[in-house]
C-alpha cells in the first residue's frame, strides 16, 4: 500500500475531523484510509499532500465516487494547525 493523498474523517457536517492517509494497493488498485500514527513525521505527511494535488481528475473523480474526499490546497491551512498547533 502507497500512501497517495490524504482526506479528513467525516465527523458530521461542517466539522474536520482528523487526517487520514488514503492509500492505493500497487497490486490490486484498492483504495484503503488509514489514520495518521503519532511516529509519522509531519514533513512526510505534507509531502504525501503536496504530490496528491498533481492526481489526475480521473483518479480524483475515482475517489469522490466511494465518498473519499482528497485535500485540496484550499485546507493546508486546516492540515497544518492539525499538525502542528496553531
Amino acid at each position: 500500500m502507497k500512501p497517495i493523498g490524504l482526506t479528513f474523517k467525516h465527523e458530521g457536517y461542517g466539522r474536520q475531523g482528523e487526517i487520514m492517509l488514503i492509500h492505493l494497493c500497487s497490486i490490486c488498485g484498492k483504495i484503503a484510509i488509514n489514520r495518521i500514527a503519532g511516529d509519522d513525521m509531519p514533513e512526510e505527511i505534507i509531502e504525501i499532500f503536496d504530490n496528491s494535488q498533481s492526481l489526475d481528475n480521473n483518479f480524483k473523480q475515482r475517489l469522490l465516487a466511494q465518498n473519499i474526499y482528497l485535500l485540496e490546497n484550499s485546507d493546508r491551512r486546516e492540515l497544518l494547525i492539525q499538525l502542528f498547533g496553531n
